[in-house]
């Protein structure tokens, strides 16, 4: 899998160059609407650089407020920036965009039309005769699985097949280009699945009418299953943050390796209005390639004084006379045991626990430097510890909630281990001063907040 974060004007940060034809770009759009009687005006959209490319899903995404809507039509020449240019296709867009069909999330069909009619109405508009109207409208209303409703009037019609005339409507046009405003949203769950999963399927076969597709979301699924790259817009005004490519396989389903990850670092950027998206980017491949080997249940303490022990007898012991004497289970013992190993503090070969040189260090510091080496080790050694510390340095607050890194945990452990291992997380992290924990907020933050943005 590979992600990388891209420049709003399409080019990859650190990629080879995209040599696709650009269809459609825009560059320093914005958007001001003008306040009643004379108040100044609020703007919607402020600098949006963006490019969409042949044979790409884009999609934009955003909270309420974001203004993707008011984007998608100034892209589609149905409203003008204030300033700023659109070019689609090589021409100026100065009027509405004949390289542009759209599917709304309102279907917007003629309900005193039926729906072959409703297929054929922008062709009419375009003066295409009657018979290849027809035609052109049974291929597309074939396609999107309404064959026999040719003649039904939008009434008789679920809104699952009444958003798939919208689509057949809309690539009955064949246009270069797609715009999809919210598809999903009106349609209950399993509809929303089902047309979504078809969409993707015609996209993967090589049988989609229009090069390329604009898709206007705020449910990251959506994103992360459709699109090729993906725009997150900030708001207030609109803005782009930053642009992420979705490099997985296609057909995509949600249990494949690298979507969950995907999908994390985009809601924790989507959660985290202030937070560099560059970074949590950046520590998409990581949390990828570290499926985060479980913690051993152990406290600071117990393993302090288990290193302890081991160097007041030369610096090895065997793990069962240890055992005894402490009047301890091996398998209790072990816990401490695989800690200190984990952390580089010890080697256990041979049925015998033997110091490391780090190891007799940390025994032998006074408690800052014995903090300090832990902290060293836990960050070089302990992936989970590094991925929160990471975590919290891409918010410009340096804090989030604990319930953010449980759920990425759940991922990997049953629910009730997933708990015990963040648990067994912040214990260790608080000990180390990589980052504090709020009981009462259950929320993570960095000791010194002017820390965030610098990741480990």
């Amino acid at each position: 899998m590979a992600v990388t974060l891209t420049n709003p004007v399409g080019g990859s940060a650190g990629a080879v160059a995209d040599a696709r034809p650009v269809l459609l770009q825009a560059t320093g759009v914005c958007k001001a609407f003008d306040l009643p009687d004379g108040n100044g005006a609020f703007t919607v959209l402020q600098d949006i650089h963006l490019a969409i490319r042949e044979g790409e899903i884009v999609a934009l995404l955003g909270k309420s407020g974001s203004g993707k809507s008011t984007l998608l039509r100034i892209l589609a020449g149905l409203i003008p920036p204030s300033s700023g240019l659109v070019v689609s296709c090589g021409k100026p867009v100065l009027g509405p965009n004949p390289d542009v069909a759209m599917v709304f999330q309102s279907f917007a069909l003629l309900p005193w039309l039926t729906v072959q009619e409703n297929v054929e109405l922008g062709l009419k508009a375009r003066g295409v005769p009657r018979e290849e109207r027809r035609q052109r409208a049974l291929q597309a209303i074939d396609r999107v699985g309404l064959d026999g409703f040719e003649s039904a009037y939008p009434k008789e019609l679920s809104g699952g097949m009444k958003q798939r005339v919208g689509l057949a409507r809309a690539f009955v046009m064949q246009p270069p280009l797609l715009f999809m405003d919210e598809p999903f949203s009106g349609l209950d769950v399993l509809t929303a699945e089902n047309l979504r999963s078809e969409v993707a399927d015609l996209w993967a076969a090589g049988n989609f009418p229009a090069r390329s597709v604009l898709l206007v979301t705020h449910n990251i699924d959506d994103a992360v299953l459709l699109a090729d790259h993906v725009i997150i817009l900030g708001a207030n005004p609109g803005h782009v943050r930053g642009e992420v490519h979705i490099d997985l396989p296609r057909p995509r389903e949600r249990t494949m390796p690298g979507y969950e990850q995907i999908k994390d670092a985009i809601y924790l950027a989507m959660t985290n209005p202030e937070a560099d998206v560059q970074q949590l980017i950046a520590g998409i491949d990581r949390r990828a390639e570290t499926r985060f080997a479980p913690l051993p249940h152990a406290r600071v303490g117990g393993v302090s004084g288990l290193l302890e022990l081991v160097d007041e007898r030369g610096g090895a012991q065997d793990i069962a006379e240890l055992a005894g004497e402490l009047n301890l289970d091996t398998d209790d013992l072990l816990q401490f045991l695989d800690a200190a190993r984990l952390l580089g503090f010890a080697e256990i070969q041979s049925g015998a626990v033997t110091l490391t040189p780090v190891g007799r260090a940390f025994v032998e510091a006074d408690i800052l430097e014995s903090k300090e080496l832990f902290r060293r080790q836990a960050l070089e050694r302990v992936p989970l510890l590094r991925f929160i510390v990471n975590t919290l340095k891409s918010s410009k607050r340096g804090a989030m909630d604990a319930e953010f890194f449980l759920d990425v945990l759940d991922e990997h452990f049953p629910a009730d281990e997933a708990r015990r291992q963040l648990e067994t997380a912040v214990e260790w992290g608080r000990y180390a001063e990589l980052f504090e924990y709020d009981a009462d907020k259950s929320r993570l933050r960095l000791p010194d907040e002017s820390l965030a943005g610098a990741p480990a």
